[in-house]
């Protein structure tokens, strides 16, 4: 069989493959564009755009039961559809892989191939019965849900969290396995919508890379809305119990026993499958494709954008490795993925906005710091919102005045850390915030007066 030809091959319909195929087509490329299920990858379908449209769901529902705090009467006790509230996450989701679909298929010079694309050379890729060659191709294939090989899990029907998506009843009891992002935005938005919610966490800890003082108050949030935590938790097992499931942990602990497990363990990269080593490309011991700082693999020709090669598991890493790859090819700009900051939010109501570096990560670098902090009981916002769980802190260099990172746990914290990110990127001395006229009332106005009380960091 003669393989067709094209300019480009790009593996793989998530946030930076679309896009990229739309500028290659727009230089006037032929394309090739692969996807074996779903048109959007993650975030589209089982990731941001679906959790996070069932987090506004569970926030409504949230408030609603705090509605006699803001002086408004309800004539009966606040209830949930949770039918409704899927036929709603699947709406917006059938929405955005529609108008995906539309606008690939409007592109001329792409032809769009459904199936599993594997590796037959450094240049060639079968799917199916076709056989395609290009002298560029770009992977971006994503990742999935990490289920380790624990005591008794295969015994059970777990949930991840592209199944949890797919749930069509309300669980009674949500046992958690994991403390991390994704687990805890499960965690708090099924114990807003009714069920009862446990946690189980192995290490010290929920939400290891952050501060302790942020880890602190992230279970406080959680507790406060009667979720059980339990962290430091070993010899994590499973087993059918009846109709339920029971989750044991740490010696001389009594199980948990639910109606549902979620495991939330981490993710691992969708490269295990793609004939990687048929075209020579290099992948490290956890599987994630090697790159350089253009996004280049080991391969002349061969490109990995996303979460495949490790350097981000961020809808906006990704979007920004698609943003890399097109500047360096085709706008002569030679961007970088050392260029950009470390970025990201925790979906948990409040929402936590994170960037740059932790205060552990400024002590091991040795640098003298300065760091500002203050609770939201002291912003008059998170007090008129009746919202005033979390904190706000800023780290700075005491020597060059350059911004080491900022913390945002608070109404507004993921909008409102974007202040403190664009003057990292603009390179702005902390004074330049310290300085700045914020808007009032909002969260945000109390960042330049923490600028104006940094502390030594000891």
């Amino acid at each position: 069989m003669s393989a067709k030809a094209f300019d480009a091959i790009v593996i793989g319909a998530g946030q930076a493959g679309p896009p990229l195929v739309g500028r290659l087509e727009a230089a006037g490329m032929s394309v090739a564009l692969i996807e074996r299920k779903f048109i959007g990858g993650t975030c589209v379908n089982t990731g941001c755009m679906p959790t996070k449209t069932m987090v506004a769901s569970a926030y409504a529902a949230h408030l609603a039961r705090r509605a006699a705090d803001y002086g408004v009467a309800l004539s009966g006790p606040v209830g949930v559809d949770y039918q409704r509230i899927k036929a709603r996450k699947d709406k917006v989701t059938n929405d955005a892989r529609g108008n995906l679909e539309s606008w690939i298929a409007g592109m001329k010079g792409c032809a769009l191939y459904r199936g599993h694309a594997r590796f037959e050379s450094a240049d060639t890729v079968r799917v199916g019965d076709d056989l395609l060659t290009a002298p560029k191709i770009f992977l971006n294939t994503g990742g999935r849900a990490s289920v380790p090989d624990l005591p008794g899990v295969h015994d059970i029907p777990y949930l991840t969290n592209s199944s949890m998506m797919d749930l069509d009843v309300l669980p009674s009891h949500l046992i958690v396995v994991g403390g991390s992002y994704i687990s805890l935005e499960f965690a708090q938005m099924f114990r807003r919508f009714g069920s009862e919610v446990t946690v189980i966490e192995k290490a010290p800890r929920l939400t290891g890379r952050e501060d302790e003082d942020v880890s602190a108050a992230i279970q406080s949030i959680l507790e406060n809305e009667d979720i059980a935590v339990h962290v430091g938790a070993d010899d994590i097992g499973f087993a059918r119990k009846g109709n339920e499931i029971a989750v044991t942990f740490s010696a001389g602990k009594p199980p948990a026993v639910g109606s549902h497990v979620l495991l939330a363990l981490g993710r691992v990269p969708n490269t295990d499958d793609l004939g990687l080593d048929k075209a020579g490309v290099k992948v490290d011991q956890r599987g994630y494709i090697v790159v350089d700082d253009q996004l280049r693999t080991s391969v002349p020709g061969i490109w990995a954008m996303g979460d495949c090669n490790g350097k981000g598991a961020f809808t906006h890493t990704s979007y920004n490795d698609y943003e890399i790859v097109a500047a360096n090819l085709l706008d002569n700009d030679p961007r970088k993925v050392s260029d950009r900051i470390e970025a990201y939010a925790l979906y948990i109501d409040p929402p936590l906005g994170r960037c740059g570096m932790t205060e552990a990560a400024v002590k091991k670098s040795g640098r003298r710091a300065l760091v500002g902090q203050r609770p939201m009981t002291r912003v008059g916002r998170a007090v008129e919102k009746g919202e005033t769980q979390g904190f706000m802190k800023i780290l700075a260099d005491a020597d060059t005045g350059e911004i080491l990172g900022c913390s945002v746990l608070g109404p507004g914290g993921d909008e409102a850390i974007h202040s403190v990110l664009d003057l990292m990127y603009a390179k702005a001395p902390i004074s330049t915030l310290a300085r700045a006229m914020h808007i009032h009332p909002n969260v945000s106005e109390l960042l330049p007066t923490i600028a104006q009380e940094l502390k030594p960091l000891t």
